[in-house]
């Protein structure tokens, strides 16, 4: 399972409004710049996350984008599964999907088990731990000489 540039930069981008959240609207432009992401390619993803109402746009010139809740009321897991779909490593754990071999395969819990890891970590990370992390890792760093 590899996790697409959609899914990556989307998460990036509901960190960066998480990190940059003053209250006031974040310009696309903005984001932009500060992810090396191509604008286009940004406001393809945030129209993604606007219509699932992760994130509210306003219009004009001080118009832009923030963050709809707050940072810890998002998971990686929900970012992810919104651009992404299913994170199951294999079809025969998506919902709807029954495989013809699930009572007789052998390697079945060997996906379960690794679904459910993979599942451990991604709806146990918010925003606001990423953002903790980046003001942690921001605060430890030495500028003296």
């Amino acid at each position: 399972m590899k996790i697409s540039t959609k899914g990556r930069y989307a998460v990036r981008v509901m960190l960066d409004l998480a990190l940059n959240n003053t209250g006031e609207c974040i310009k696309v432009k903005d984001i932009a710049a500060r992810q090396d992401i191509s604008e286009k390619y940004l406001e393809q993803i945030i129209a993604v996350l606007n219509k699932a109402g992760y994130v509210k746009s306003v219009r004009g010139a001080q118009g832009g984008y923030r963050l709809a809740k707050d940072p810890g009321d998002y998971t990686v897991g929900m970012i992810l599964r919104l651009t992404e779909g299913s994170m199951a490593p294999v079809s025969c754990l998506d919902e709807g999907e029954e495989c013809e071999q699930c009572d007789t395969c052998e390697t079945l819990e060997v996906w379960k088990d690794l679904y459910r890891a993979i599942n451990g970590v991604i709806d146990n990370v918010t925003l606001a731990d990423l953002v903790a992390k980046r003001q942690q890792r921001e605060g430890s760093l030495d500028y003296s000489i």
